[in-house]
């Protein structure tokens, strides 16, 4: 599935969001993280200091699947929330390939990788509905 347009904008205008995975023993974990939208693959790269090391890498891992918000209030008066949520299939890559660049030293080099298999937005086109 691919980001439209504005999508797209939205997602290099932020620079935080959310990753949520599944524990070992079922129960849900959700991260803030930074993230970049990889525009080779269609995917959102999730990187960090310690990735290879993290409860959240070893989830994806043993899982597979990662679900990934981006939100936040555009106005206050009126009132106007923005949000993209990301489903789908997900990776723990040790070395990619293709590493992000402009890291500084010592970054480790592992990456989550999230493939879209759905996007749900709201308020990115247009603005929310006023009962928003």
């Amino acid at each position: 599935m691919a980001f439209s347009d504005a999508e797209l904008a939205y997602l290099t205008s932020q620079r935080l969001g959310r990753l949520a995975t599944v524990r070992p023993d079922g129960t849900p974990q959700v991260s803030p993280v930074g993230f970049r939208h990889n525009p080779a693959t269609g995917t959102i790269d999730i990187a960090g200091y310690t990735m290879s090391t993290s409860r959240k890498f070893h989830n994806v891992a043993a899982t597979g699947h990662a679900a990934f918000v981006v939100d936040d209030i555009a106005s206050l008066d009126p009132w106007r929330v923005r949000c993209l949520e990301i489903r789908g299939r997900a990776e723990a890559i040790a070395h990619p390939a293709d590493a992000p660049t402009g890291y500084t030293d010592g970054m480790d080099p592992a990456i989550i990788r999230v493939h879209p298999d759905r996007i749900i937005s709201f308020g990115i086109t247009e603005p929310a509905p006023v009962y928003h």
